[in-house]
């Protein structure tokens, strides 16, 4: 599916003229059992997590780690809760507020519809309670799992992309990647799921691997999540010029300027930066043996 994708995408790059057509590129929203589709976003979550669970294993066994097996089984546990009750409740809240008339629909994930904020809330939530209940620090918790939130960031821009939801905003048909959208008219858009994959996922991705493997950032509390903080919410705000805001939101965002994300990701770019700069200026811990399970 994605190797048909990328070629018809790099043909379309290569004419240049003509905007490229998703409903050209084949791809479809999960997989077909029979009885019920196994959608590709609901995987995009699941890889995330998995992914996420996995890598901090590995975080656990190298020098200096803050908590110990156990606690990153129930941080497993109780951030998948986070992210689905979390995200849903943000989007219900920020975004949708009409489903409160009908509340069994705030409900009803499978209809479409999840916040990074909400999500984000109901991840720190999921770690204050771990990390009080484990007696652990949470600054530094908070450190290990921002090195592993980007991998499902990655997976769940690039399920978008798949679904052909949350497209960009219109721009020149010359633009190489143009593309035409369903349910989204005739003209050409950013697809700006690509670039909020990138930028949220990919790159920070990247950023977050290098300052814990290859750097002693592990050791300054807050550095870890004060960058990764800053990274997504600047990745976030620019790729919100790009991007189409939520129709109920469109008259929000011409009176206000910025677009509702934007204004939910100002106060996180603040605060990303007070605990990068707080981290540097800190003494460095001395490294030490993970902790013993």
């Amino acid at each position: 599916m994605w190797e048909n994708a990328l070629l018809l995408m790099t043909a379309a790059s290569v004419a240049g003229n003509t905007p490229i057509n998703w409903l050209d590129l084949g791809l479809t929203p999960g997989i077909e059992l029979g009885f019920f589709t196994l959608r590709w976003y609901s995987l995009a979550y699941l890889a995330g997590i998995v992914l996420g669970y996995w890598h901090l294993t590995r975080m656990l066994k190298s020098p200096g780690a803050p908590l110990a097996q156990r606690h990153a089984d129930d941080l497993f546990f109780y951030c998948t809760l986070g992210i689905i009750l979390g995200g849903r409740l943000g989007y219900s809240i920020f975004y949708a507020p009409e489903l409160w008339s009908d509340p069994a629909e705030v409900f009803k994930v499978w209809n479409g519809g999840m916040s990074f904020h909400g999500g984000l809330v109901g991840v720190l939530i999921a770690m204050a309670w771990v990390s009080w209940r484990g007696g652990l620090n949470f600054l530094r918790v908070a450190d290990y799992i921002a090195v592993c939130v980007p991998f499902g960031m990655l997976f769940g821009r690039l399920a978008n992309f798949v679904n052909g939801e949350l497209w960009g905003r219109v721009t020149d048909a010359g633009l190489p990647w143009a593309m035409v959208f369903p349910d989204a008219g005739p003209l050409p858009r950013h697809p700006s799921q690509l670039y909020e994959a990138a930028l949220e996922g990919a790159l920070l991705i990247v950023i977050m691997l290098w300052l814990f493997w290859k750097s002693r950032a592990r050791y300054r509390p807050g550095l870890l999540v004060g960058v990764f903080t800053t990274g997504i919410a600047l990745g976030r705000f620019v790729v919100e010029f790009f991007r189409e805001p939520d129709a109920q939101l469109m008259e929000f965002a011409a009176r206000t300027g910025l677009s509702m994300g934007q204004w939910l990701t100002i106060p996180l770019i603040v605060l990303g930066l007070f605990v990068t700069i707080r981290a540097l200026m800190r003494p460095e811990l001395a490294s030490g043996k993970p902790v013993v399970d």
